[in-house]
């Protein structure tokens, strides 16, 4: 099983069983986490880990927990990259 939960814009929670899904949570650790999803801050590398880790989910969708629902692998790589940044007004 492959699978993950975003929340706070980064990794809430996670099964990964391929080669890939564990290489790439172990640099992604290497590099640095918060034991809080709340507290953490990726590096731009680590956003790109997290978004390698959405491509190697199974189905279709990942779960955003805050906002309680599934969206789409581009959604999600969207909602990571995104998330804190300030909008234009």
């Amino acid at each position: 099983m492959n699978t993950l939960t975003l929340k706070w814009g980064t990794l809430k929670s996670w099964q990964f069983d391929s080669e890939r899904g564990k290489t790439l949570l172990a640099e992604y650790h290497k590099i640095g986490s918060d034991f809080s999803a709340m507290m953490q801050k990726d590096t731009p590398r680590q956003k790109e880990i997290v978004c390698g880790l959405i491509d190697e989910c199974d189905g279709d969708t990942v779960y955003l927990e805050w906002d309680d629902k599934y969206v789409s692998k581009n959604e999600a790589k969207q909602y990571v990259n995104n998330y804190g940044k300030k909008e234009d007004k």
